[in-house]
C-alpha cells in the first residue's frame, strides 16, 4: 500500500478565485460575448469550462469588436494595452490580481524616483511583461544571478527591484541576494513581492519534501507557480512531476514508491486533483491524508469596474 500525502494549503488562492469569480458573473449579468484579453488564469481546465460558459479568449486587444464587454486576466497588463483599451471603446472589467497591482505600483513609484528598475522574474510571462509597461523609465528583467553580474547600468547607486509574485524564494533570493552585493543600495524587499500563496504552498512542499518518494504536482505547462513548485521539489532531491490532470500519471513513476505528495498550483481546481487520486487508485491501494499546514483566510473583493 502506498501513502499519499495531500499538500496544504493547496490550489486555489485569492487572486485566482477572484479572477475566476469575475468571468462567470460578468457572463451571468450581461450574457455572451464577453471577452477575456489572455487566459484568465494558467490552467487548462480552468479555460475549458469558462469557455464552456461563453467566454471568449483572445490574445490581442484587435480582435475585440469596439464598444465589446471585455475582462483583464489576472495577471495585468501594460499601460498602452489600458490606452488602447479605451481608444477602442472598450468595456472594461479589470481582474488583475491585487497583488500584483501592488507591484505594478511599486516598479512605478520607484521609476518616478529617478531609480533604474529591475523585475526578477521570466521574459515574456504575462505578469512581467505587464509590469514592464507599466514603469515610464529605464526597466530590465532578469531571472538568474548571473545575469547580475553581467549588467551594465550607468548609476550602480539608483537602482530598485520588484520580483514576479510567481517565482521560487529559492531562485529569487539567489538573484537579490547577487543584486545586493553587487549594488549595495539597491531599494527592494527579497520576497516582499511573491504572493503569500506562492510562498505558503512552496513552503507546504518543502516540508513534505522531507517525508516523501515522489511528488506530484497539478498544474498546466503554462502555470509558473505550478512549474515553480515542481522544481522546489526537485531542488530537495524528488523525483517531481507536472500533471495536467489524471491522464499524464505514468504508472512507472509509481514502482518502489511508498510515499507520494499530491499539492496543486494556485491555479489548479481541487477536482483535478481528486482525479490524480483516483487514477492513483486505480495502480494501487492507497491511504490519503492531509499535511498540517497553513489556513489562508485571504479573500479579495471582486473588482469594483464589475458593478458600474
Amino acid at each position: 500500500m502506498m501513502e499519499v500525502i495531500l499538500a496544504k494549503p493547496r490550489g486555489f488562492c485569492a487572486g485566482v478565485n477572484r479572477a475566476i469569480e469575475t468571468v462567470k458573473l460578468t457572463i451571468e449579468r450581461h450574457k455572451p460575448p464577453v471577452y477575456v484579453l489572455h487566459e484568465i488564469v494558467h490552467n487548462r481546465h480552468v479555460i475549458e469550462g469558462l469557455r464552456n460558459r461563453g467566454a471568449t479568449f483572445v490574445e490581442s486587444l484587435s480582435e475585440i469588436p469596439e464598444g465589446s464587454l471585455t475582462v483583464f486576466s489576472a495577471h495585468g497588463v501594460a499601460d498602452k494595452v489600458v490606452e488602447e483599451a479605451v481608444s477602442r471603446n472598450l468595456k472594461v472589467i479589470d481582474a488583475t490580481c491585487p497583488l500584483v497591482t501592488k507591484v505594478h505600483y511599486e516598479a512605478r513609484k520607484y521609476s518616478e524616483q529617478g531609480l533604474d528598475v529591475i523585475i526578477i522574474g521570466h521574459p515574456g510571462h504575462p505578469e512581467v511583461e505587464g509590469t514592464l509597461g507599466r514603469v515610464p523609465g529605464p526597466v530590465r528583467v532578469l531571472s538568474t544571478a548571473s545575469e547580475v553580474y553581467d549588467l551594465e547600468v550607468k548609476e550602480p547607486g539608483r537602482m530598485a527591484f520588484v520580483t514576479q509574485t510567481t517565482l521560487s524564494m529559492d531562485d529569487c533570493s539567489d538573484v537579490t541576494a547577487a543584486l545586493k552585493e553587487r549594488f549595495p543600495g539597491i531599494k527592494g524587499a527579497e520576497l516582499r513581492d511573491i504572493c503569500y500563496a506562492t510562498q505558503n504552498r512552496q513552503n507546504a512542499v518543502r516540508r513534505l519534501s522531507r517525508e516523501i518518494d515522489l511528488l506530484l504536482v497539478v498544474g498546466s505547462r503554462n502555470s509558473s507557480n505550478s512549474n515553480r513548485l515542481r522544481e522546489v521539489g526537485s531542488h530537495h532531491g524528488i523525483p517531481s512531476y507536472l500533471v495536467d490532470d489524471a491522464s499524464d500519471v505514468k504508472p512507472e513513476w509509481l514502482n518502489g514508491i511508498r510515499k507520494i505528495g499530491l499539492t496543486a498550483g494556485a491555479s489548479a481546481p481541487e477536482e483535478v486533483l481528486q482525479g490524480v487520486l483516483g487514477r492513483l487508485r486505480e495502480y494501487s491501494d492507497i491511504a490519503v491524508r492531509e499535511m498540517e499546514g497553513q489556513e489562508e483566510s485571504v479573500r479579495f473583493r471582486l473588482p469594483a469596474s464589475m458593478y458600474i
